[in-house]
């Protein structure tokens, strides 16, 4: 339809600049011209409005008919004086005085017609159309950057998706491998559920909290967990959502999704990626203009500002806490942090657990061997373990996922798949397997290394092959001897 206006408004310049529609197609000739055809009695009528005339040829194509309303053979300005100069060329040709020679005594008819008066509208039409147009090209233009079902007036309002608490399947029981997180944030989940056991002792229930932690270790999984165990609404939206070219798009956005949440409390609105708009102010060229700030500004007044915002908790997830905003952190905005770490031994398996689910496993299959070779590993890489596993049962026709389809698959995630149509010739292949080799020797010979678990000499990935070594057991601390260790055996 936008389309098709356009063509229309077009159609319409057209018009109005020329006049009209009806006319046949016609020849606009010099003045010079029609004297020449007159002086040759080519002429045989002419019309005459103000200095436009219109004329028919002897031997024309249009019919006396049709003239001059809906055709003519050709069109020119004349000017004041021109059909005294007809007459003068008459009386000379007839051998005549100028008094003697009368228009009806001209080789052609001649019709005077009555100057066309042009409404004033008409002269504001083209300006009209021309600003129909550009609105018009602003509509595409707003409609193709808001997203093809967005309305043009609401690119200001919220892009926040809500989640209805009845289609909210995920509760704590989907979430494994963050024991502390759960309990944490179930006093969250207390809050929501009852909150006049709280304001009843005077206790001050918290505005918001921030999960911190790498990507991939469930903050968002969490948030899902903590609306789905209080069943209330969930939105939840990007911080890269808010911002836009237009300054004041991101703080009537922000609004937009209070009010939302407001009249859904008690609910939990969720940003994912906060670091996109709390970023630390000042730090931007546009200083306190900057339309990211003015978005930060009016997320603070939200979470913490005069107006009261009872009944909504803000839960936020970032990778970056060291570039937020202080004002964004301090308590009465985000009264906890919560660290998401990754995944020890026993939750990377409670977690493998979790995403077995659905999936048909062999009873050979051991998931604490599989959480030991993934060490330091998020819930999504141990996610997409799962699925691999899956997709390599089915590529070699099995109906069960085996334990070496599990061990094939985490070294395809961790190092990607193996190459075996990639040729290596003999020498490489022998100086591969002295390498790797080494890295083996030398991590059984020293006392503090890891265990060795695998070594290949296959190409996977960028790498011609690699040397697999796992700790026994996980520590977070190094003595000086197990780091040189290390560093021996990457260089033996």
């Amino acid at each position: 339809m936008g389309y098709v206006a356009l063509v229309a408004a077009f159609i319409l310049i057209a018009v109005a600049l020329n006049g009209g529609l009806g006319q046949s197609v016609s020849r606009r000739i010099e003045y010079p011209e029609l004297l020449t055809a007159i002086r040759e009695d080519n002429v045989k009528a002419v019309a005459i409005r103000g200095t436009s005339l219109v004329g028919l040829y002897r031997n024309g194509t249009v019919s006396d008919a049709d003239f001059p309303e809906r055709g003519y053979d050709f069109e020119t300005t004349i000017g004041s004086d021109f059909i005294d100069t007809v007459r003068q060329m008459t009386a000379t040709a007839q051998g005549k005085s100028l008094d003697e020679v009368s228009v009806s005594d001209l080789p052609f008819t001649v019709e005077y017609r009555a100057p066309v008066v042009t409404p004033w509208y008409m002269e504001f039409l083209p300006f009209i159309l021309m600003i129909v147009i550009t609105m018009a090209a602003w509509y595409f233009i707003m409609a193709r950057q808001g997203g093809g079902n967005s309305k043009v007036m609401n690119f200001g309002k919220s892009r926040a998706r809500m989640s209805d608490p009845s289609k909210n399947p995920i509760t704590f029981k989907d979430v494994a491998g963050a024991k502390e997180e759960k309990e944490e944030l179930q006093e969250m989940v207390d809050f929501l559920k009852n909150p006049k056991a709280y304001t009843d002792m005077g206790a001050r229930i918290p505005k918001g909290v921030l999960l911190v932690g790498p990507p991939g270790t469930g903050k968002t999984l969490l948030a899902k967990a903590v609306a789905g165990e209080a069943n209330v609404p969930f939105f939840s939206i990007s911080g890269s959502e808010f911002v836009e070219m237009f300054v004041g798009v991101g703080a009537s956005r922000v609004r937009d999704l209070f009010d939302q949440a407001k009249k859904a409390a008690p609910s939990i609105v969720f940003i994912d990626e906060i670091d996109a708009v709390g970023r630390h102010r000042g730090a931007g060229l546009g200083g306190g203009h900057d339309e990211r700030e003015q978005t930060l500004n009016q997320l603070l007044v939200e979470m913490d500002g005069f107006t009261m915002n009872e009944g909504v908790i803000v839960m936020a997830a970032t990778n970056r806490r060291d570039i937020l905003d202080p004002a964004l952190l301090r308590p009465g905005r985000f009264d906890r942090q919560v660290t998401v770490n990754y995944p020890d031994l026993e939750g990377r398996v409670d977690i493998l657990k979790v995403h077995s689910r659905g999936k048909a496993l062999e009873k050979d299959v051991d998931l604490e061997n599989i959480a030991k070779r993934m060490p330091y590993s998020s819930g999504a890489d141990l996610e997409n373990v799962m699925n691999e596993g899956a997709i390599l049962a089915v590529r070699r026709k099995k109906k069960k996922i085996s334990q070496q389809d599990l061990v094939d698959a985490v070294s395809r995630v961790q190092m990607g798949p193996e190459k075996r149509s990639h040729k290596v010739t003999p020498r490489d292949r022998k100086t591969t397997a002295y390498h790797e080799a080494g890295h083996a020797v030398i991590a059984n010979l020293l006392p503090e290394c890891d265990d060795v678990h695998l070594v290949t000499i296959v190409p996977r990935g960028q790498a011609g092959g690699y040397t697999l070594s796992l700790p026994s057991e996980e520590n977070d601390n190094y003595s000086r001897t197990a780091l040189l260790g290390m560093v021996t055996m990457a260089l033996g």
